[in-house]
């Protein structure tokens, strides 16, 4: 007798999508969690005195012109996405339509990424004194005493290729090239009467214009390149026509690429960013200085103790900073000496007394000890804003790379508030 064929299977249960259904409306603000980093950023921005952004302004209410974008928006949408390592205006635009987190932000405000591009980089000073307040604000709250800090220049890869580097016979060319370029277009557009067409040709005319400018820049910058190399090889300097501010440096990896240093000072009890500077040179020699002087114009008191590595020995430096102005303690590493019986912690006949006190001091156990602090707290924010997309800049310019550098720093500082702030409500508790 033939068996029974088996029963056949019922259909599997599937969560399939169901896009006709209609969703529930709910209000913006409920889009993110309570605790969500968004609102500690818009937090952070309320606080903010705007004054003089919102002061440029030409459209005013009962006058015409279109609403401008607020300020406070602007800046709250660059530190976010700054946090979240979106460093390109055109993928904030696209995140403020379709994340989440930038639509709380947006709160039904559209932006257009030329707005967002113009206002990363048109306020440097701005920009400027935003570091200062949100040092002071962790200052406030006794979050940062900036007693110890750490110093380093990072290499950021900058947006120039390497075959954008010529020499001064190319750079000519390329300059009686670019201007023959612009003569033609402007007789194109006399010559074609048609809007469409004038269009097209003022852009490509703007941009020949811009190539120029670029080449002028380079050829006026190829003098002082030169004059850092040896005279035999004064006639091998060259200079970028994409960014002529930019300069070959040998990076993290050994190789050299255009770049730019940016230099970080951070806090070593909070990590909080006190200081940023931006340079074209690929030494740390004699930044030092500068860099304490930024500390002490800004928050009007100087580190007791700075933590800086060996790229940053310089004698006058170590001389300025303990003067009776700063009154810093440097602790860097001491050279070794060519002489390898030689102590390179006993102090030279020729060393002056500060000079010989940093020799002596290095070869402490204690001095060992607290510089031992300097990779722990640098190194490490160094890391976090290579995770947040320092690697890479997409502008072009030391006043532009500085904008972007500064909104690293003032992200970072948000970040390091939200959570010193909850360490201390845990050591509270």
């Amino acid at each position: 007798m033939a068996e029974p064929s088996p029963l056949p299977l019922p259909p599997p249960r599937l969560r399939s999508p169901d896009r006709q259904q209609i969703l529930s409306a709910t209000p913006i603000d409920g889009l993110i969690d309570t605790d969500h980093q968004a609102r500690a950023v818009w937090d952070f921005c309320r606080g903010l005195d705007l004054a003089t952004l919102t002061d440029r302004i030409r459209s005013r209410e009962g006058g015409p012109g279109r609403a401008a974008l607020d300020p406070r928006l602007g800046v709250a949408l660059w530190l976010y996405a700054t946090l979240e390592g979106v460093g390109s205006a055109r993928a904030l635009a696209d995140l403020c339509t379709d994340h989440t987190a930038f639509r709380w932000l947006c709160g039904g405000v559209s932006v257009n990424y030329h707005t967002l591009a113009d206002f990363r980089t048109d306020h440097p000073d701005v920009l400027d004194r935003l570091l200062t307040h949100s040092v002071v604000v962790l200052r406030e709250q006794h979050l940062v005493d900036l007693n110890r800090v750490a110093v380093d220049g990072m290499r950021v890869r900058a947006s120039a290729g390497a075959s954008s580097f010529h020499r001064r016979p190319t750079l000519d060319e390329c300059l009686a090239e670019a201007e023959d370029q612009v003569a033609r277009l402007k007789e194109e557009m006399d010559d074609d009467p048609s809007a469409p067409s004038r269009r097209h040709a003022a852009a490509r005319e703007r941009a020949a214009r811009e190539r120029v400018d670029r080449v002028r820049r380079a050829l006026d910058r190829l003098p002082e390149l030169e004059a850092k190399k040896k005279p035999a090889a004064r006639e091998q300097a060259r200079c970028s026509t994409t960014d002529p501010e930019a300069t070959v440096m040998k990076m993290a990896d050994g190789g050299f690429r255009p770049a730019y240093n940016v230099q970080l000072v951070a806090d070593c009890g909070s990590l909080a960013i006190v200081a940023v500077a931006v340079t074209t040179t690929g030494s740390d020699a004699g930044q030092l200085t500068p860099l304490l002087d930024q500390i002490g114009d800004r928050h009007g008191v100087y580190p007791r103790d700075v933590l800086a590595d060996g790229g940053f020995i310089n004698l006058s430096d170590l001389t300025q900073a303990e003067d009776a102005s700063r009154g810093c303690t440097v602790y860097a590493p001491v050279p070794q000496p060519k002489d390898p019986t030689r102590d390179p912690h006993q102090p030279l006949p020729t060393d002056g007394p500060v000079i010989g006190r940093w020799r002596t001091r290095m070869g402490t156990p204690d001095a060992r000890g607290i510089y031992r602090q300097r990779a722990a707290t640098i190194e490490c924010v160094n890391a976090q804003a290579r995770n947040r997309g320092l690697v890479r800049l997409l502008v072009r310019g030391v006043a532009k790379v500085k904008a972007v550098a500064l909104w690293f720093a003032v992200a970072h500082n948000v970040a390091c508030g939200v959570r010193l702030r909850a360490a201390a409500v845990e050591r509270a508790a």
